[in-house]
């Protein structure tokens, strides 16, 4: 199993730090460093930021946003990225969610399994540089009726196959992921229970398309905390506010893939608890009612010793590459933890 990083969001006052914890990253040689957007910082510029100043580790993006760019665009960006970088991007894409789909973006959010289906046909169809045509419910390249041609793309990537990567909660989502993707992007993975909300989806795409799980990356995101073990619940605590936000607030009540994962998780009850009390304004009480036992199975905490028996709990259950946030309030602190993340690798026997 490799490890990786996720930088989260640029321009929240750390940028020199993310910087700095992507440079240690790539000396501990961790595989890929991932970056986010969702209405403030973009993806591209980061990454960009990032791979001209490190030299072995991966970048990638989890995610671009697929309502704020057309395919050809982000195609465009993938291909430049990549040479740019001398081979080391991975493009990892998303839907996003309702509220930024047509708040910001003013992309009706609607079908978003077809969609994402075309705009990855359409990706790829670019990417290897063929004439670009395409007819779809969603895209038709070129526009008929007018002066558009079919063009091919003009930048030569340093791979002749980039690797995708989809988003997936959901199911279905899931499912196509396994189908169409090179690997997907988790969100609060239980090892636990990965089976069942994940791995046995994305076999199914796997097996529809006739595949295997071989080469697929599966590549779970989990915030990272060190400290001893008989501080693990204080550690919890510092990411109630991060798991209210999502089970709780990230979408309506009745378009949230998070409490709906929660759900799937066994949390029923609290996941409706949370939700009601987030949407009523009630943010305190809402993290107040996050079972310890979800943010546990769904972080890394502790002890060198109890993170390493963790990350071989998510080895076994078919994590390929582990994403960490390693929290901490100074540079210092995240650094810690990043090293603290390689040496539990090891004695985890899975360097």
């Amino acid at each position: 199993m490799k490890l990786g990083i996720n930088l989260g969001y640029w321009g929240a006052g750390m940028d020199g730090d993310n910087l700095a914890v992507a440079q240690e990253a790539d000396r501990l040689g961790y595989s890929v460093c991932w970056a986010a957007e969702a209405y403030g910082s973009d993806g591209p510029t980061v990454l960009s930021w990032v791979a001209a100043q490190t030299e072995r580790i991966d970048v990638g993006s989890a995610i671009f946003q697929i309502p704020a760019r057309a395919p050809a665009m982000t195609a465009m960006t993938a291909a430049t990225l990549d040479s740019l970088s001398g081979g080391r991007f991975r493009l990892g894409l998303g839907v996003s969610g309702p509220q930024v789909s047509e708040g910001w973006y003013g992309v009706k959010f609607d079908k978003p399994l077809a969609r994402t289906r075309e705009y990855v046909e359409i990706v790829r169809k670019a990417m290897s540089r063929e004439r670009l045509s395409y007819e779809g419910e969603h895209w038709t390249l070129p526009l008929p009726g007018g002066p558009g041609k079919p063009i091919k793309l003009t930048v030569h990537p340093e791979r002749e196959r980039i690797p995708l990567y989809i988003a997936a909660i959901g199911p279905k989502n899931l499912e196509q992921t396994g189908e169409i993707a090179d690997g997907a992007l988790l969100i609060f993975p239980a090892a636990e229970h990965l089976q069942d909300t994940a791995i046995s989806h994305l076999r199914a795409g796997r097996e529809k398309a006739g595949l295997t799980m071989e080469g697929f990356d599966v590549c779970p995101t989990l915030p990272l905390a060190v400290g001893e073990d008989k501080d693990v619940r204080t550690l919890a605590d510092a990411f109630r506010p991060y798991t209210a936000l999502y089970v709780g607030g990230m979408g309506s009540r009745k378009q949230n893939f998070y409490n709906r994962l929660a759900q799937r998780m066994g949390y029923e009850e609290a996941a409706a608890e949370i939700q009601d009390k987030y949407l009523a304004g009630e943010k305190d009480a809402a993290a107040a009612a996050v079972p310890h036992e979800l943010i546990d199975s769904t972080t890394l905490l502790g002890s060198v010793e109890r993170i390493a028996d963790r990350m071989q709990a998510y080895a076994a259950a078919g994590v390929t590459t582990l994403t960490l946030s390693p929290a901490g309030f100074t540079l210092d602190e995240r650094i810690a933890a990043l090293r603290a993340g390689t040496e539990a690798l090891e004695r985890a026997g899975l360097a």
